[in-house]
């Protein structure tokens, strides 16, 4: 347990910052660019206009929910937010804590067997920030899961 972090203050969020703020930055960008450009055309009717801008939202709207992604560490448990959907699990649930090199993301093993994939932590852009908060996700979880803790080890 030497090489594991601190743990930290509860709560804790986990996210990728910098995919986080490139995305949201993109879905902006895309739906000023797309508006003006609709405006600008001359040849455009009010309806074509509509479809342009409808579909510059619906592109930002996308990026949005690929900006969702996090991880919420309390004293209870840890609460996963992934793209469309979000999971609540009790710490005695998390079993391991998995962030294997070529990984695009952090992979719960849960007690009923099945692996949750916690997209909150990713690698992607900012490779050494994921590996430290996975370390600090799976320090939380040895600490506060029940049983024995050699068998939590990852």
């Amino acid at each position: 347990m030497s090489d594991l972090p601190d743990l930290p203050a509860l709560p804790v969020t986990f996210r990728p910052g910098r995919t986080r703020a490139v995305l949201l930055t993109a879905g902006v960008a895309i739906f000023v660019v797309i508006t003006v450009i609709a405006l600008l055309l001359e040849k455009l009717g009010p309806g074509e206009r509509m479809s342009f801008v409808f579909t510059g939202a619906l592109l930002s709207c996308v990026l949005l929910l690929l900006s969702r992604p996090k991880v919420v560490a309390d004293e209870s448990g840890v609460t996963v937010v992934n793209i469309v959907g979000k999971r609540r699990l009790e710490w005695a649930e998390i079993l391991q804590v998995n962030l294997r090199p070529g990984d695009p993301w952090v992979f719960l093993n849960l007690s009923d067997g099945s692996s949750l994939p916690a997209l909150g932590i990713q690698p992607g852009i900012a490779k050494q920030r994921a590996i430290e908060d996975a370390r600090t996700l799976r320090a939380l979880a040895e600490a506060r899961s029940i049983g024995d803790p050699e068998t939590h080890q990852g």
